[in-house]
């Protein structure tokens, strides 16, 4: 079966002719497993981010300081972001549904006892956040499972729709303070495994893995990605990017909280808007990719990046141009989200569960990195200054690095490839 390419007037992301998602789209790949994959990555991030915006009520708790509060919601993102390689690992041994079974039991497991034997203190709480962290390895699943489904002009398209699974974070944001509110917030470390239970049911049965899989490789194999130059380039964006968003998911209900004096509830609809901005445009990101080339559209996602946290740095006169802020960050960071992925399979089209394992896991520790950052900075300054203009930094050096290395890699990806790509 040939696909068309590129250039063909077929693919639907040729702006004026096509919608993004066309007849032509949907019978390239496999709609069920698609819709599977999405559906599992965003109840599972749903419940990754969940100590976030139960912060404050935990908070009150434990009686907890800006930095352990921090490190809580940093705890889940580490997690999550260590066990994606375990998860691209046994993707690519395994296939990706058998994996994402596995995970998702853990998971449910994890919750149901968390919920039976109740959590009695804060190191309680951040093993409870290392359990979630098997949720955040959702994504070097999702992924993958979509990916291996379409052609290589559909990439950036698949993955972001798969990757909006982002927007669970905004689930979590935008009922779990009120719930906790009404319910008290161990009980809703429980209500979170009914819509997991709806998500592994959705999965078990419509979610496939694609007919060409890889046979499986060695684990020297597997790390053998790690030699290559573009992996840890491509690692190192989209830890900016994911870290970027991740971090901010998990801290914006704190942040709103502490930096505004909004209720929990209200900082957790706040909260919700930025994680909605950022994860619905991904797919948008990949599609801008496919469209105009990876490298073009992250090279304008860092400046806009940039500019939002630096601005949001600074104290708002009000916490409504400090939401619009945040939500110009997040959705400059949702859309490079998309852009990362509709670069990585281009080169590392065969490799591509490990390659996501690894890729996830940096931006799962950049997202670590941020959330803690942040808590240290309101601890030691009274402010979240600090924490938010170091990361604009760091996404100016992401630009600067990518700068440095697109002419290389327009140069060698096709060649490498043996076909032209949209770089």
């Amino acid at each position: 079966m040939s696909h068309p390419t590129l250039g063909d007037a077929a693919c639907p992301l040729q702006f004026g002719a096509y919608p993004m998602v066309d007849r032509t789209f949907l019978k390239s790949g496999h709609t069920p497993t698609l819709f599977s994959a999405f559906l599992y990555f965003d109840l599972s991030f749903m419940t990754w981010v969940l100590l976030g915006p139960l912060g404050v009520a935990v908070s009150k708790s434990f009686g907890l300081s800006p930095a352990q509060k921090g490190f809580m919601v940093a705890v889940p993102v580490l997690s999550g972001a260590v066990l994606r390689l375990v998860a691209g690992l046994m993707v690519d041994h395994i296939g990706p549904k058998r994996t994402g079974l596995i995970l998702q039991l853990l998971v449910l497991a994890g919750l149901g006892a968390a919920w039976l034997l109740g959590v009695h203190s804060y190191n309680q709480v951040l093993i409870l956040g290392l359990l979630l962290g098997v949720a955040g390895a959702s994504f070097a699943v999702a992924l993958p499972l979509a990916s291996r489904w379409y052609p290589p002009e559909y990439q950036g398209l698949a993955l972001g729709i798969a990757g909006a699974g982002n927007s669970g974070t905004a689930l979590a944001a935008l009922f779990a303070p009120s719930l906790a509110q009404a319910y008290g917030w161990q009980n809703v470390v429980g209500l979170a495994a009914l819509p997991l239970a709806v998500a592994f049911v959705v999965y078990l049965i419509f979610a496939k893995d694609a007919p060409d899989r890889p046979p499986a490789k060695t684990l020297a194999q597997y790390l053998g990605v790690l030699k290559t130059h573009d992996a840890w380039w491509l690692m190192g964006l989209y830890g900016v990017t994911f870290g970027g968003f991740v971090g901010l998911s998990s801290s914006l209900t704190i942040y709103f909280n502490s930096e505004y004096g909004l209720t929990a509830v209200t900082a957790g609809f706040f909260t919700a808007a930025c994680v909605f901005a950022g994860s619905f445009i991904r797919p948008v990101g990949g599609a801008l990719a496919d469209r105009f080339g990876g490298v073009r559209t992250l090279t304008v996602v860092y400046i806009l990046a940039a500019l939002g946290l630096a601005l949001a740095s600074f104290q708002q006169p009000s916490p409504w141009l400090a939401l619009g802020l945040m939500m110009f960050s997040m959705v400059a960071l949702g859309a490079g989200n998309g852009a990362v992925f509709q670069l990585a399979p281009q080169r590392f089209g065969k490799e591509i569960g490990v390659v996501t394992g690894l890729v996830g896991m940096t931006g799962g520790a950049g997202g670590f990195y941020l959330a803690a950052s942040l808590g240290w900075a309101k601890q030691l300054t009274g402010s979240y200054q600090a924490g938010l203009l170091a990361f604009a930094g760091l996404a100016l050096i992401a630009l600067v690095g990518l700068l440095g290395v697109k002419a290389r890699w327009r140069k060698t990806w096709p060649e490498l490839a043996g076909a032209a790509l949209r770089l």
